[in-house]
């Protein structure tokens, strides 16, 4: 390592007070558990404290309200702070949004110099080389420039530069996610072809937080990148590969322009055209790394940098592996990011858009029970086996049937434990992945499937005390096919799963009314 590290922000290795701006956005809402992890101090700028209390760490944090337009705001932010991170920009906010970048960038930078902040970590965009900045996008034309007022501004700056960053979430890894899933066979515009040097979202914060120690007397860009180069057609082809689904057709055509790219990606895939288009204009030129000189003060870790492959995987492993959290009581069959608790640095983050973290469509039933808790939970926990799914049965037979047909083992009646069950039984064509007894019952479908299916059952009390039956089916999808099967479906669901919810119901207040009414 430089012999100048030890004469960087806190070189006697004391915690560090740290601002961070945008801590409710993509980079923002993970680097601040990284910090925290750190051993340092951290001091949230953000318009709507609230918001973070969706974060397990919001109460280890400080938070003070304002944005980076209010010099006030940004002022009071700043006293007592060693490094202000800088991670915020107004992409998808309208044609003005250079100046608004240009005018906040000059005031951050003006704020932190007359507090006495001793560095700055600002996070922009990978340009390339030996391209007029005339020519660039104004997404990244506005990124260089930023990273350059704040270079100017008096304080030592770290101007980190990067390309695609993988990990549910970022909006670009969200567009290769949508784009590549949902079209097994595309006509695309000629960026596809553009070469880019993507990296890891853990690799991004591991040099955000290094930066945070960096020497006094360094105030430059830094270039990061993962280990891979390739094209944008080759990422979506390794994702493909990553993802387990089938070979993609690219066939490039050069007459889509950003504009038409834009609409046409916010046609395909839920990344509004607003975001999508900045994006796609970064495309148009190659993003390579020039340099990597930011292990010269943070070191690479021993392994190396992740490459792609496993930054995808990563990225994909949430709903695969860990068990489906309970989504808003007001999500009814709309695709929704997974609201898992979140984990790794590639999870998805309760703060996250909607449209991030893949499509996991849901359909939610709820009844008011005029039976009490326990009467209803002997209902939920008998279902399947002899006593059937209470909706239906020829639709159930059918399901059977189909899966027995594609190879599956079809819907068999059987039950370990006519009135029990506990994690990791099977129950006709599903499996107990969660138990809370008198509370809660989750089933992971394991028919086959173009995704993955779960049917959770829950029983709650309203404010009035009145006993509550909720009901969710949840579905991840799987390619084109996984869109399609839910879609085609969905028309039965109001009989299948309504029905079920109905007749679940009526069942617990049959059961309590013979036990009030007792022997004749």
């Amino acid at each position: 390592m430089s012999p100048q590290r030890l004469t960087g922000v806190g070189a006697d290795d004391r915690p560090l007070r740290c601002l961070v701006t945008g801590a409710t956005g993509y980079i923002g809402g993970r680097l601040v558990p990284e910090l925290l992890a750190a051993g340092h101090a951290v001091r949230c700028l953000v318009r709507s404290p609230g918001k973070l209390r969706a974060h397990p760490w919001a109460g280890r944090v400080e938070s003070v309200r304002g944005d980076v337009t209010d010099g006030d705001r940004v002022g009071a932010a700043m006293e007592g702070i060693d490094v202000a991170y800088y991670l915020v920009h107004s992409l998808g906010t309208g044609s003005g949004f250079e100046e608004t970048d240009r005018r906040a960038a000059r005031l951050f930078g003006e704020r932190a110099s007359a507090a006495g902040v001793r560095r700055i970590v600002y996070l922009g965009g990978l340009t390339p080389a030996g391209v007029p900045e005339r020519e660039l996008s104004p997404h990244l034309r506005s990124r260089a420039e930023v990273g350059r007022i704040l270079i100017a501004s008096g304080v030592p700056t770290a101007a980190l530069r990067a390309a695609v960053i993988i990990g549910s979430g970022s909006a670009s890894f969200e567009m290769l996610r949508y784009l590549t899933e949902r079209l097994p066979a595309m006509v695309t515009p000629s960026w596809v072809s553009t070469r880019t040097q993507p990296i890891s979202v853990r690799d991004v914060l591991r040099a955000l937080v290094g930066c945070a120690r960096l020497p006094y007397d360094v105030n430059r860009t830094f270039d990061i990148g993962g280990p891979d180069v390739l094209t944008y057609e080759g990422m979506m082809r390794r994702y493909a590969a990553v993802a387990g689904l089938p070979k993609r057709l690219v066939i490039p055509v050069p007459v889509l322009s950003p504009r038409l790219s834009s609409l046409w990606v916010g046609l395909v895939t839920p990344v509004p055209s607003a975001v999508a288009r900045p994006l796609v204009e970064s495309l148009r030129h190659e993003v390579v790394c020039a340099e990597h000189d930011i292990a010269r003060y943070v070191p690479d870790p021993p392994d190396g940098l992740l490459g792609l492959d496993q930054a995808l995987r990563l990225a994909l492993n949430r709903i695969r592996d860990a068990d489906v959290a309970t989504l808003p009581d007001s999500v009814r069959g709309t695709p929704r990011s997974s609201a898992s608790v979140p984990g790794a640095p590639s999870d998805p983050l309760p703060t996250d858009p909607d449209w991030a973290g893949g499509s996991l469509y849901t359909d939610h039933r709820e009844r008011a029970v005029d039976a009490t808790p326990e009467a209803l939970w002997r209902v939920v926990e008998g279902i399947g086996g002899e006593n059937g799914w209470y909706s239906w049965p020829l639709a159930w037979a059918l399901r059977g049937w189909l899966d027995r047909l594609v190879g599956g083992a079809g819907l068999h009646r059987y039950r370990r434990n006519a009135t029990r069950l506990r994690v990791g039984d099977r129950l006709d064509f599903w499996r107990v992945e969660e138990i809370d007894p008198g509370r809660l019952l989750r089933l992971r479908a394991e028919m086959r499937l173009p995704g993955l299916a779960w049917l959770e059952l829950r029983i709650d009390k309203d404010p009035t005390g009145r006993t509550v039956y909720r009901q969710q089916a949840l579905f991840h999808p799987h390619g084109l096919a996984g869109h399609a099967y839910w879609w085609g479906v969905s028309p039965f669901h109001a009989v299948v799963f309504g029905g079920m919810a109905r007749n679940i119901a009526a069942k617990a207040e049959a059961s309590a009314s013979a036990v009030a009414v007792g022997p004749a």
